[in-house]
């Protein structure tokens, strides 16, 4: 079996950052050549840590490797990733794909036709729990889905988060794109309308932490998300992703941490309780990219999926602005 060799971008988001370099080394064939960070200190302390080389320059690793993984702040997302995908050398990159949708197409373009794996890391999709409802809803126990409303809380993280030149936004931004991508995958249809109120109510930041969102698919379904930073430093976990589905024949209750799944349906008790402990859901999200690479296939989470996510936090801003709903916008 080839060695796919990986390189390290940034570990900027070093929650996520950490997470996919200890998922990588459990996976067979994987290599990580060396850690690119901004910060020399911090990119040689994950260097020391993961075995491997620092990288003062990004191209230069960037030239000895396969793919790279990119979890520096949000607005290089596109510097990096453009710097790969020129190179020939495909590409893991954390949400939101981009700060700006243009750069995003240029992006997915640039990759297409270079025939690049482009994956976006979108790990809550790769939980159990979620992809036993989606197979529910695919098998018509649910019926026709009507309604969805769902929660995504955390804890502030500050540092660049709260930089909106960095961040590009704040916990509307942070939150949205995860949950709307499992509502897409699970509905297979796009948010073509959002209405969005949002605000600075519990920390003294520049930039948004908690929101609102009220949209519409193409499909007719209608959702709502609760998104914020309200978690306590204390909190024993960084925060939660919720989803209650309603269906013409039952409801469901998702939570994606927790792990658990409640079917209800009409004129019956309670008829499906999962419980799924032991994902590690950033392990899974790396060895998904890796057998794509290895396979040369697209990922199961690509791009495109990126910015579809992205598009309904950006008509998020602009309808809080606007004070009024707003068509998405396709890039």
């Amino acid at each position: 079996m080839k060695t796919i060799r990986i390189g390290m971008i940034s570990l900027a988001h070093k929650g996520h950052a950490y997470g996919y370099a200890n998922g990588l080394l459990k996976v067979p064939g994987v290599e990580i050549v060396g850690i690119y960070d901004e910060v020399a200190e911090r990119g040689q302390a994950g260097a020391n840590q993961f075995k491997t080389k620092f990288y003062e320059d990004y191209n230069a690793l960037i030239s000895e490797v396969d793919g790279v993984v990119i979890s520096s702040d949000n607005s290089r997302h596109h510097q990096y990733a453009m710097a790969a995908a020129n190179a020939g050398v495909h590409i893991l990159v954390e949400k939101p794909i981009t700060t700006v949708g243009e750069d995003a197409r240029e992006l997915i373009d640039k990759c297409s036709e270079k025939g690049l794996v482009l994956q976006t890391a979108f790990p809550v999709r790769l939980s159990t729990a979620v992809h036993k409802v989606k197979q529910q809803i695919d098998k018509g126990e649910l019926g026709d889905i009507v309604a969805i409303s769902a929660t995504n809380h955390g804890k502030m993280p500050g540092g660049w988060f709260v930089d909106p030149a960095l961040s590009g936004g704040g916990a509307v931004l942070d939150h949205t794109v995860h949950v709307v991508d499992i509502m897409r995958w699970m509905l297979g249809s796009e948010v073509k309308e959002v209405y969005a109120e949002m605000d600075t109510r519990l920390h003294d930041i520049p930039v948004d932490d908690c929101g609102l969102l009220s949209m519409e698919f193409d499909n007719g379904v209608v959702a709502t998300l609760d998104t914020s930073w309200s978690r306590p430093t204390s909190f024993s976990f960084w925060g939660d992703v919720t989803m209650r589905i309603v269906g013409t024949k039952g409801v469901i209750h998702l939570d994606c941490y927790a792990q658990t799944g409640e079917l209800w349906e009409n004129g019956a008790a309670l008829t499906h309780r999962y419980l799924s402990w032991g994902d590690n859901t950033n392990q899974a999200l790396v060895a998904e990219f890796v057998a794509a690479v290895r396979e040369g296939r697209p990922s199961f989470i690509t791009g495109l999926d990126g910015l579809r996510a992205a598009e309904t936090a950006w008509a998020a801003y602009e309808s809080a602005k606007a004070g009024k709903p707003v068509a998405v916008t396709h890039y």
